[in-house]
């Protein structure tokens, strides 16, 4: 399981602020009001070290102090803004690659509450074709994949082919990769909606077929990398609240391994 941030942060937030909070409200008037006293009773030309003291705020409040603001902003920009991911799998290629550092846009499907996921505001709801970043049913880590069933779609998967609504999606052959003689895979450019996008399939390789009807608030998920791509066909449906926010754009790309970022595949995502 991947490492929660969004919980971790909340946290740090809530206890930094906490810790300020109570400084700043409740101990900082008792050492004023401690000074003021010793002020006011300490013999004439006494030295000023021992209100300083007394006024003296805590290392930990000081820390809370320094740090609540810069927590603060940071949780309001990933929860509600944009939020950086790395693409960890090939599931998406040849859209999106592995080392890939993309921004998922958090508001444009709605503002939701972090950590509960809660949608407080409601902006937009997830289109076909859309590149789509979510908590899936199965696993709580977050996957990237494309929209291609709303709620009320009916989605068939047959030999490789894809069909919306009973509709199949125009796919035009790109080209293809040889190994030892063999295809290995074969390229298509797919039109869904509004999105053209590139999608890998595999001749060798077994795909799961079938006929999947999308439930209300549940969306129907898949790779453009279709002969690799652990998603809806295998794992179901993906409910409206495990939704995190889209994808628009690769901002830096690093190769696994020892190797410099570079920019050569900044770009939208389509």
């Amino acid at each position: 399981m991947d490492v929660d941030f969004p919980l971790i942060l909340t946290w740090a937030v809530l206890i930094s602020g906490g810790i300020w909070a109570i400084d700043h409200f409740v101990m900082k008037p008792r050492r004023v009001r401690a000074a003021d006293a010793y002020r006011s009773s300490r013999p004439s030309g006494a030295s000023d070290e021992a209100i300083d003291k007394l006024l003296k705020e805590p290392v930990l409040a000081e820390y809370a102090r320094s740090f609540f603001p810069v927590l603060l902003l940071v949780l309001v920009l990933r929860s509600f803004l944009v939020e950086p991911y790395q693409i960890p799998s090939e599931s998406m290629v040849p859209t999106l690659e592995v080392g890939d550092f993309i921004l998922v846009n958090k508001y444009a499907y709605g503002i939701r509450l972090p950590v509960l996921g809660t949608k407080v505001v409601d902006i937009d709801q997830p289109q076909r074709g859309d590149v789509m970043v979510f908590i899936p049913p199965h696993e709580n880590r977050y996957f990237i994949k494309r929209v291609i069933g709303l709620p009320g779609d009916r989605i068939e998967y047959r030999n490789k082919v894809l069909y919306i609504n009973g509709e199949r999606m125009p796919q035009e052959y790109v080209g293809q990769q040889m190994v030892g003689g063999r295809v290995y895979y074969r390229e298509f450019e797919e039109q869904i909606g509004q999105a053209s996008h590139r999608v890998f399939r595999y001749p060798a390789r077994f795909e799961p077929s079938g006929v999947w009807d999308v439930p209300d608030g549940h969306y129907f998920m898949m790779g453009d990398n279709r002969g690799k791509s652990d998603d809806s066909r295998r794992w179901g449906f993906v409910p409206d609240h495990n939704v995190v926010g889209k994808a628009v754009a690769i901002w830096i790309h690093k190769e696994p391994g020892l190797h410099w970022p570079t920019f050569r595949r900044n770009q939208l995502i389509n």
